[in-house]
């Protein structure tokens, strides 16, 4: 069986970091996906999906996402339930993410989109992103550059047994 999730939108608001009593960080925010379809032609229809994320890459969202910014989010469903004060059965419905990527550069503000920066993610909240490709494919951890596929005039060394056609 097969539980994985694939969701691109925005923030609905800063991500909420919070601890549980064994210390453990888990962080939680609101995606809004547009739909692809909509009953009124001049106004998109949007799903608000919640997300939650543990560990190193709670800690991660918290500190670089913010409201208005395009992020992936992998991960899979969960549905949980308890009893409110009413004595109601309560379900939440809710991705638990395994992987996020930002898909905006942090000084979007500046008025230029953004070229899919940075990723976290892989259970353990490691982190990728940042620094820039030499011609061997290797990274460049202290370059001003972010790019990796920026133009700079060198050309790539690859081999005919490299490309997949």
């Amino acid at each position: 069986m097969l539980n994985r999730v694939i969701l691109i939108g925005r923030l609905t608001k800063d991500p909420e970091l919070r601890y549980t009593p064994a210390g453990v960080a888990v962080a939680q925010f609101t995606l809004a996906v547009d739909r692809g379809f909509s009953s009124n032609k001049e106004e998109r229809e949007a799903d608000f999906i919640p997300i939650v994320v543990w560990r190193q890459l709670a800690e991660t969202c918290a500190n670089y996402l913010r409201k208005g910014r395009l992020t992936a989010v992998e991960g899979r469903i969960q549905v949980r339930n308890y009893e409110n004060n009413e004595g109601r059965r309560v379900y939440i419905t809710e991705v638990i993410a395994d992987n996020v990527r930002f898909l905006e550069s942090a000084n979007r503000e500046g008025g230029s989109g953004g070229q899919a920066r940075d990723e976290i993610g892989g259970g353990q909240g490691g982190y990728s992103g940042g620094g820039s490709r030499n011609n061997t494919g290797s990274r460049n951890s202290g370059s001003s550059n972010n790019d990796p596929f920026a133009d700079d005039g060198r050309p790539i060394d690859i081999s005919d047994d490299d490309l997949p056609f």
